[in-house]
C-alpha cells in the first residue's frame, strides 16, 4: 500500500470525462460516508476513557506532494523526543517510483531511529484507548475507493466522545476534526492499519504478548537485544503468566552476555507453560554453559521427553551431556 496517491481512469482524455469523473467519485464518496455507521464503543472503553482529549504537544508537519508518511512519522518521532526533521526521513521512507510510502518502510524507518512501532488492533476502541494512554497514532486511510484509493496517513491526536469526533493532524490541516463514523469508514478500507511508536521499555495500551514479541524482535534485529532489553523486560513484567515471554527474555538476556539472568527467565518460562520444550532446552544448554551437569541434566531429561521439533536437539544435547 502506498499513500497519498490516487490512480487515474486510463481512458479519461477529454475535458468534460474528467470533471463527470470526479463528480462521479466525489458522489459516490458521499453515499459511501451516508452508508457508514458510528462505530459502537464497547462500554468498559466507554468507562476507561475522558469525554475530551488532545495531546497537544504533538507536533504537527504539513505534507508535502504525496509525502505524508514522512510528515506523520516526523510527528511521532519528534513527539518522542527523537530529533529528526521531515527531509530527513523523505529518503528512508519514501519510494519515488509508487509515489508514496508503503508499510514496511514506515515501520522499519521507526526501529531505524530507535523507537518501537507497534501495529494496534483495528478498531476504534483500541485507537482511543492509545491516545488516553498518551500515545498518538499513525493511521492509514483510503480516501477515496476501494478501486481507486487514494492512500493516506495521519496522526491521531485527540478526541471528543460526545461529539463522536476524532482529531487529527492531517495533510496540511492540524488538528483536523472528523466524525468517527467518516473517519472509520476510510480506515476500514486499509484493514483499519494503525501502529504506536513508543521507545523500549513502554508498551501500548492494549498491546498482545504475541504481537508485541514480534515488534520487539523485529526491532531487535535492527538496533540489538542490549537496546531491545528494556522492553522484553517490560513485557515480562506486564504478561509474567506467559512462557514464551519469559523465553524471548531469557535469549536477550543470554545474548548480552547475561548468564544468570537468562537462566532465571528460561526457569520462569517452564514454570508458565511446562510443555514448552525450547525454554527447557535453552534451560539445559544455559545451565552447562555455567557448569551445573544436574540441573542441565535435568532440563534436558524434560525437553528430550517432549514430541516436537526440539526433541531431537534435547536428546543430543543430552547425549552430549552424559559422554562428559
Amino acid at each position: 500500500m502506498i499513500d497519498c496517491l490516487i490512480r487515474q481512469p486510463a481512458a479519461a482524455t477529454a475535458r468534460n470525462a474528467r470533471h463527470a469523473g470526479v463528480l462521479a467519485l466525489v458522489l459516490c464518496l458521499l453515499l459511501l460516508t451516508g452508508c457508514a455507521t458510528t462505530p459502537r464503543l464497547a462500554d468498559s472503553t466507554e468507562q476507561a476513557l475522558p469525554r475530551q482529549l488532545l495531546l497537544e504537544e504533538v507536533p504537527f508537519h504539513a505534507q508535502r506532494d504525496y509525502q505524508c508518511g514522512p510528515a506523520s512519522l516526523a510527528m511521532v518521532l519528534n513527539d518522542a523526543g527523537v530529533d529528526v526533521e521531515v527531509d530527513t526521513l523523505i529518503p528512508q521512507v519514501f519510494l519515488p517510483g509508487r509515489e508514496g510510502s508503503v508499510q514496511p518502510e514506515m515501520l522499519a524507518t521507526v526501529r531505524r531511529h530507535g523507537q518501537i512501532p507497534f501495529v494496534i488492533e483495528g478498531h476504534l476502541d483500541a485507537l482511543l484507548l492509545e491516545l488516553a494512554d498518551g500515545h498518538p497514532v499513525v493511521v492509514m486511510q483510503n480516501l477515496a475507493l476501494p478501486a481507486w484509493p487514494m492512500w493516506h496517513y495521519a496522526v491521531a491526536i485527540g478526541f471528543d466522545l460526545e461529539r463522536d469526533e476524532l482529531i487529527l493532524h492531517s495533510g496540511e490541516e492540524p488538528r483536523r476534526v472528523e466524525s468517527f463514523r467518516r473517519f472509520d469508514a476510510t480506515w476500514a478500507r486499509s484493514e483499519r492499519w494503525a501502529f504506536v511508536a513508543l521507545p523500549p521499555g513502554a508498551l501500548p495500551a492494549g498491546v498482545r504478548p504475541h504481537r508485541a514479541m514480534e515488534a520487539i524482535s523485529a526491532f531487535e534485529g535492527v538496533q540489538g537485544a542490549e537496546t531491545a532489553l528494556p522492553a522484553w523486560e517490560a513485557l515480562a513484567e506486564r504478561f509474567a503468566d506467559s512462557g514464551l515471554v519469559h523465553f524471548g527474555l531469557g535469549n536477550a538476556r543470554h545474548t548480552t552476555g547475561d548468564a544468570s539472568g537468562a537462566i532465571d527467565a528460561f526457569a520462569q518460562a517452564v514454570a508458565a507453560e511446562p510443555g514448552l520444550a525450547v525454554a527447557w532446552l535453552n534451560l539445559g544448554l544455559a545451565r552447562r554453559g555455567r557448569g551445573d551437569t544436574a540441573g542441565a541434566r535435568e532440563a534436558l531429561e524434560q525437553a528430550a521427553a517432549l514430541p516436537g521439533h526440539w526433541q531431537p536437539h534435547a536428546r543430543e544435547a543430552l547425549a552430549s551431556l552424559e559422554e562428559r
